[in-house]
């Protein structure tokens, strides 16, 4: 018996085996779960505690008013008749605290402010009218 012909014989049948043994066994669903497993920990959210919650309030009315006192006092510096009386930190936020390059490295979003409302894309399929198909 040559070679092919041997060939032609059994690997349909190491063939059929391996698919058993992959499937029907439970092998390969073993093995997608160990790798997932490996993959990445697993992430858990921690919700504050809620003896907490008044304390990080009581936190965000201080930085508030010590924010509103800060533009008062900038004001009262350049002086009210300074630009028409016109107030020029109206309607501002503070800007967010810089963190350093590694802290942000695990966020994708670390050096954005939490309220900031990001690009507008709404107008993005008025831009290319009925060419979007041709596009695509």
């Amino acid at each position: 018996m040559k070679r092919s012909e041997l060939k032609n014989i059994i690997k349909p049948l190491v063939k059929e085996c391996i698919t058993e043994s992959l499937l029907e066994e439970g092998l390969l669903s073993n093995v997608i779960s160990e790798v997932m497993k490996g993959m990445s920990p697993v992430i858990t959210e921690a919700a504050p505690a809620p003896e907490r919650v008044p304390m990080i309030q009581e936190a965000r009315r201080e930085r508030t008013v010590q924010a509103k006192e800060n533009r008062k006092k900038l004001l009262d510096a350049i002086g009210k008749n300074s630009y028409g009386g016109v107030d020029l930190f109206e309607g501002t936020t503070a800007a967010p605290s810089q963190q350093s390059p590694e802290s942000q490295a695990g966020s994708p979003l670390g050096g954005v402010a939490p309220g900031d409302p990001g690009v507008d894309i709404s107008g993005i399929l008025g831009l290319g009218g009925h060419k979007w198909k041709s596009l695509i």
